[in-house]
């Protein structure tokens, strides 16, 4: 292997010079030494590079930059100037198409962040938003380099600045493989989906040695940010995995059901799960009893094309179902009530989950299909003084300014304000469905019929007897399944067998769709 110290020294030929290049490129790529690299695979992970090659086709990557070193001096840092300064950044393709990627090389410096490492990422950004093209940044540092001094702070607001601006343009994904810590962590919770990996990688403001000297709690790094807490707990991460091979496959996945960028569409695959394929099925899944739980997923696998979705936060806020499916081949949005947990209501985390979703979707032209089966909001103390008012307000905005394609349809239960923000037709959807077994109403017939007939009830002779008399009239009356057709608020009842069918059709009609917001610099979004 040739090394820079064996190319003649003081070649002028062509040959001498080009000899000279290769081994510094091979220096580049080696890394550091192999003790790093060894002490990298000791902790379980992969090496910058690894990774890269595992996100990418085969044989696409594109380096930029492979020679930057810093121009930092102190602290011993003249004397330790390796070439990437850290941080590997170029371009390839994915499926096919082009993708831009950063990874932190954990191996120089722990991937943190100094000035030449922060210009790299502000040029890979910069190329990414003018192409029009995805950012993939896999993170594996540790914060800002303290040897730099402000200079490296200042490197760190680039990066949310581009971020920002990126927004809704591109695609933006944040793959978690090791730590990050301080103001590093404020970079993926400005993208569009974080994954991370369990054991390897963590996130948070304040570690576990300050959150102790500070508040006396004693806590590991993972029980404080590792990938279950932020996927379960505090909904920073979308996606969770036990191994990078797995966590980097996703990606791909995702990045195939996403477009390049704003101004294009999904992806398109053939599809040979016929468009007209009976779901009969979904009559024997979903019980017409409205107390009854059954899984929403099971309805989801029987309507998307082969069963086939991706779930996003799957383990966070789980009476709400946010998924992407392809209908025919085309790239859909899912929200979905979930009656196996909390029976589908609607509370602060639903609202903000789905709220976050259906904006994604928005920005990225991906039409979104509603399935209703909401009971309404969360009642309780915590909810009220949680801020319910304003986060359920947050997904009611979400819905109101989409303008791509809105399909709702309504599976059982639809009452109150839920019925309402879950994409009714009074706050834009294009069209709305129910099945015969809906109950779409203010509320449920017992908490109705025990408010209008209150008197009557406490005058009867036999109370419980005229209770259930009034809440058999008042579903009889307002709640049968086909009031809200016959009034206009649903566009049509169907057989739960035909809903891929009618959605498919429902979603080609809908395709040319287009809507324009008034003249605005931006809404002010509920917060």
């Amino acid at each position: 292997m040739t090394t820079v110290e064996e190319v003649p020294a003081g070649a002028t030929d062509a040959r001498g010079r080009v000899a000279e290049l290769h081994a510094i490129r091979e220096q580049a790529y080696r890394g550091p030494s192999e003790r790093a690299t060894e002490a990298q695979r000791a902790k379980g992970k992969l090496t910058a590079r690894e990774r890269i090659e595992l996100l990418l086709d085969e044989g696409s990557f594109n380096e930029v930059e492979p020679l930057r070193r810093h121009r930092a001096t102190g602290f011993g840092l003249e004397a330790k100037k390796p070439y990437t300064d850290g941080v590997i950044t170029g371009w390839g393709t994915v499926h096919g198409r082009t993708v831009f990627v950063y990874a932190h090389d954990f191996r120089i410096f722990g991937g943190a962040l100094g000035e030449a490492h922060a210009t790299k990422i502000h040029k890979i950004m910069d190329m990414a938003i003018q192409a029009g093209a995805p950012l993939v940044s896999l993170n594996d540092g540790a914060g800002a380099r303290i040897q730099e001094g402000v200079s490296a702070l200042a490197g760190y607001g680039g990066i949310f600045q581009r971020n920002t601006k990126a927004s809704g343009v591109i695609p933006q994904i944040s793959v978690m493989l090791g730590p990050c810590a301080g103001g590093a962590a404020y970079s993926p919770a400005l993208t569009d989906f974080v994954f991370m990996v369990r054991d390897t990688s963590q996130m948070f403001i304040t570690g576990p040695d300050v959150v102790r000297a500070v508040t006396g709690e004693k806590i590991t790094q993972n029980g404080l940010g590792g990938a279950d807490v932020h996927a379960e707990t505090s909904g920073v991460a979308h996606f969770a995995y036990d191994d990078e091979t797995t966590c980097l496959e996703e990606v791909r996945y995702l990045l195939s059901l996403l477009p390049a960028n704003n101004r294009e569409n999904p992806p398109v695959v053939e599809c040979e799960d016929p468009a007209d394929r009976s779901g009969d099925a979904l009559l024997d899944l979903v019980p017409a009893d409205g107390n009854r739980p059954y899984d929403m997923r099971k309805v989801i696998e029987e309507i998307v094309d082969d069963g086939e979705y991706l779930e996003v936060h799957e383990r966070w806020a789980t009476n709400i179902i946010c998924a992407l499916a392809r209908f025919d081949g085309r790239v859909v949005g899912l929200i979905a009530n979930q009656p196996q947990s909390l029976a589908g209501v609607l509370d602060i985390e639903a609202s903000e989950k789905a709220a976050r979703f259906v904006q994604m979707c928005d920005a990225f032209n991906i039409p979104i299909v509603t399935l209703l089966d909401v009971p309404g909001f969360l009642p309780g103390v915590d909810q009220e003084h949680g801020g319910i008012i304003r986060h359920g307000a947050k997904l009611l905005y979400a819905y109101c300014n989409a303008t791509v394609p809105r399909i709702s349809i309504v599976l059982r239960k639809a009452y109150g304000g839920a019925y309402i923000v879950m994409d009714s037709q009074s706050i834009g959807a294009d069209l709305t469905y129910a099945w015969p077994t809906n109950e779409i109403a203010v509320m449920g017939a017992e908490g109705a019929a025990g408010v209008i007939f209150r008197r009557q009830i406490a005058d009867a002779e036999d109370p419980e007897a005229m209770r259930a008399r009034m809440v058999k009239e008042y579903k009889s009356e307002l709640m049968h399944p086909y009031y809200a057709a016959e009034r206009g608020l649903v566009h049509d009842v169907i057989d739960p067998a035909e809903t891929r069918h009618t959605l498919i059709r429902s979603l080609e009609m809908l395709r040319t769709k287009h809507a324009d917001l008034p003249a605005r610099k931006h809404g002010n979004p509920p917060q």
